[in-house]
């Protein structure tokens, strides 16, 4: 009998963590953090402050894992009504709003406090900005226009930016460039997400594809278009002496190989082509920061 309880309990303790995994949706939320830290280390001149590290990694960790849980608490009634969100805890009731507001407020009000503690006011005040743009602005936005991609690219752009900023104490030239690749990057991005999941998301009255009607040559040229947009921003950091001809060349061909598969879509206006552009946009945005990182060593 107190075996039984005992393998009771530690479901329910896995069952817990796999929920909160999922509120601050913990995979996505490495990936921001990555970006932040290769921001940072792009930056470095004179050597790795390891506890800055630390303070920007585990900071902009709480700060993201937050903004996510906001996202979910709500969209609650939203999630229920898709595919790919109705198992989240909230969208099933297996956590209760007011413990997830709770949780959220600690994890946001801790990270912005790191940020501006171990590192500088200034990370903090963009940790503080990215949690509100993406939370209270982008969030709900969503239901009403397309225009919220555009809004949400700006939280999104944050993290390489913020990385620069805890290692410099400045928003300057180099910090902004790295805010523009991550910037214009997110249009393709998110709109091949858009484009596979358009029926799923006009279930819960989202349209993120630029075009309301959905998927169509409109939304594809407009995709296209800032893809491209991405091929003269390869060179900047070059120019700005933060990268030399390597980097340079390989962030280039990224660019143009990520152009193809755009085209690719414009073309067929396929699903399977949004697929394919949507995996050439994962691979491309380490690919660039990674490239800018190797000139460091």
């Amino acid at each position: 009998m107190l075996k039984s309880v005992e393998i009771a309990k530690q479901s329910g303790l896995r069952s817990k963590i796999t929920d909160y995994n999922q509120l601050i949706k913990l995979r996505l939320t490495f990936t921001v953090v990555l970006s932040a830290v290769l921001g940072y280390l792009i930056a470095v001149q004179d050597g790795i402050q390891w506890v800055s590290l630390f303070a920007l990694s585990f900071g902009g960790f709480l700060v993201v894992g937050s903004a996510n849980g906001i996202n979910q608490i709500i969209e609650k009634e939203f999630d229920s009504k898709m595919l790919r969100t109705n198992n989240r805890p909230l969208a099933t009731n297996r956590m209760g709003v007011l413990e997830a507001s709770v949780f959220c407020l600690i994890l946001g009000i801790s990270g912005v406090y790191i940020l501006g503690f171990f590192l500088n006011q200034l990370s903090a005040y963009l940790g503080l900005a990215s949690l509100i743009s993406y939370a209270f602005i982008y969030t709900p936005l969503k239901r009403y226009s397309s225009f919220a991609v555009f809004i949400g690219a700006f939280p999104g752009a944050i993290p390489p930016l913020l990385g620069w900023v805890a290692c410099t104490g400045a928003i300057d030239i180099g910090g902004l460039a790295l805010f523009a690749f991550q910037f214009i990057w997110q249009f393709p991005h998110f709109w091949a997400i858009a484009w596979i999941l358009d029926e799923d998301y006009k279930r819960a009255g989202y349209y993120l594809l630029p075009s309301r009607e959905g998927r169509t040559k409109k939304s594809a040229i407009l995709t296209l278009f800032y893809t491209v947009c991405l091929i003269p921003i390869s060179v900047i950091p070059y120019l700005l002496g933060i990268s030399g001809l390597v980097s340079m060349a390989i962030i280039v061909l990224a660019g143009v190989a990520l152009t193809i598969q755009a085209y690719r879509l414009f073309r067929s206006c396929e699903v399977a082509d949004a697929k394919k552009l949507m995996f050439y946009s994962i691979v491309y945005n380490p690919v660039v920061l990674i490239a800018l990182f190797i000139d460091k060593i």
